[in-house]
Order: C-alpha cells, then structure tokens, then sequence
C-alpha cells in the first residue's frame, strides 16, 4: 500500500487520543471546560488529544506540518492553571516521558497554515466537544491533505455503536481511508478490519439523513424543507461530530447535510478532511452546496465552499438540486 506508513501512524495516534478522551471522560474530567473567543467549549481532552496525536506524528514525521484546531494560548493563562496542570497529569499517562513545556509545545505545534504545496496534517482532537461533554457522540479526526487533496484519514468515534441499531452493544468505531484503496471500520480494540460501502438506496423516500445535533451549527429549518422536497420518510439522525461521515460510509444513512446558519460563516479543513475520504472511498460523493469539491488547498478554512452536502453518491443530483431551491 503506498501510504502503509502514514496510515499505520495515523492510526496508532487517533487510538492514543481515544484512549486519553474515555480516560478523561471515565473520570469525571470533562465538567473542566473553558470557552474560547468564539463562545465553543474546550476541554483537558482537546488539549490533550492534540498534544498526544502531535507528539506521535512529529515522531515519525518531523517536517510534515500540523494544522489543529487549538493552541496553547487561553492554557497558558495564570487563570487556567488547574486547567493546564489537569492536561498534563492526562497526556503523561500515555506519553510519561514528556515535560510539561513538552506538552504545550506539542499542543501549539498545531499552528500549521495549510496550503496548496506538499503536505500537512489536520486533526480535530475531540470534533463534537459539544457531544462529549453531554457524554453523547464526539470524534478524533485526523487526515492528511497533499498537494491540496485528502489523501488518508482516520475517524475514532469511542462513544459510537458498532451496530447502530444495537444501541446497547459494543461502542468504539474506528474509520479509515487512504486514496485509491476504499474505506474500512473496525472497533477500537479490535484488531481486523472490514471493508465499508455507502448503502445502494436510489429513491429519496427509502433514505435516512444526518444532520448537527446543534441547530447552531446546520439549520435543522432548512434541513426539513429540503427533506419535504426530496419525500424524506424516516426522522433525520442528528448526532455531533464527524461520526455522521461515518454513519453514511458504512451505509446507515445515505445523506448528510450541513448548511450554514449565517451567510459569513466557513467550515475548518479539520471538520471534514477525514470523513469526506472516507465517504468518497465508500463510494459516496462528497461537495459543497454548489456542486463544487471541497477545497483544502486555501488553508485552515474552506474558504471556496458553503455547506457541505454529502451522500451515496446515487441521490446526490437529487439532494443538490434540492438544496440549491431552498437556498437560491
């Protein structure tokens, strides 16, 4: 396999964080939370995901640049100590032979830009913090984009049934794809993995949809017009995070829908790297609402795209046309 390294790496980091992420969540940790400038929670398990991912990706892949969702900055703060000294007690039960400025640096060597040149890798520590501190579903995504194009990916969704209709089942998912050689699931503490397909359904009324949990961030009002068009018959399945890629690459939902609730607003390279290649190596189709690809050369956003309209791949002519009437 071409990207075999990468992909073993990549691997081997987002199960690190999973593991930090139940840790802190096994032990009451996630009441810790923070808010950033733009109002969002941030918790020990962000900063510490990041700081154990970056740590295990500098290790093999020193010149490959990181482009996380935090930094240091509001952790630093005197204001934040039992904040600080709780993520570094939590990353050194995985990597113990860290100093705590080890751990900061870590965290702020995601401060990459992106770009259209060579490559970077995209992580978003924990996506869906919203999700986990309700102790419901959250992501560690993790990709990596060459050239401008995702070319590997890694999606650990810890809280996520293996059978999404055996809710008291086994929980702990783990997605991966690489360019060109299709899209695998296993469980987290599983060691084989199987092979995923985005479900065959043709017709709109035998489709499921997923969309945000949180109306803030995809307006569920819009989502509900474009489900009456399309003859939508089954509830949407609204869960946080980048599970919902996953929902639809193993063929439990054939339609995702993100759409902005404000004209300004532009999705982050690190929302969606890792689930869009997993979907299109599934077999799905992944655009924005005008039909475009998803633009990962311009940086830490996507600043050539608005909303995100993912499916089977089948009903995507379908769907856009159905977005694009309720928002033209």
């Amino acid at each position: 396999m071409p990207y075999e390294s990468e992909r073993h790496v990549a691997i081997e980091s987002v199960l690190k964080a999973c593991r930090l992420c139940e840790t802190v969540r096994s032990h009451f940790l996630s009441d810790e939370a923070i808010g950033k400038e733009d109002g969002s929670p941030v918790t020990v398990a962000d900063f510490g995901a990041q700081a154990v991912v970056s740590r295990h990706l500098a290790a093999s892949f020193p010149n490959v640049p990181l482009v996380g969702e935090e930094d240091c900055g509001l952790l630093r703060r005197d204001d934040n100590a039992r904040l600080r000294e709780l993520v570094v007690d939590q990353v050194k039960r995985i990597t113990p032979d860290q100093s705590d400025h080890e751990i900061l640096e870590s965290i702020d060597r995601g401060c990459g830009k992106g770009g259209p040149k060579g490559r970077f890798w995209t992580l978003d520590p924990i996506d869906g913090t919203k999700g986990f501190l309700r102790g419901d579903q959250y992501a560690v995504a993790l990709a990596l984009v060459e050239e401008g194009q995702v070319i590997l990916g890694v999606l650990g969704c810890p809280n996520l049934p293996l059978d999404l209709y055996e809710p008291q089942g086994r929980r702990g998912c783990l997605f991966v794809a690489a360019k060109g050689e299709g899209a695998t699931m296993r469980g987290l503490n599983d060691a084989g993995e199987r092979r995923i397909e985005v479900t065959k359904i043709a017709h709109p009324s035998e489709a499921r949809f997923c969309e945000s949990f949180e109306s803030s961030h995809s307006s569920h009002e819009h989502a509900a017009r474009i489900a009456q068009i399309l003859g939508l018959n089954k509830s949407p399945l609204r869960m946080d995070s980048q599970c919902k890629y996953g929902m639809v690459a193993r063929g439990d939902a054939a339609i995702y829908l993100r759409l902005p609730t404000r004209q300004s607003y532009l999705e982050t390279v690190w929302d969606h790297a890792a689930g869009s290649i997993i979907v299109q190596e599934a077999g799905g189709k992944v655009t924005d609402m005008a039909g475009k690809p998803l633009d990962f050369s311009l940086g830490r956003r996507l600043s050539n795209n608005r909303g995100i309209v993912v499916t089977n791949g089948a009903l995507h002519d379908l769907v856009l046309k159905a977005v694009q009437q309720v928002f033209l």
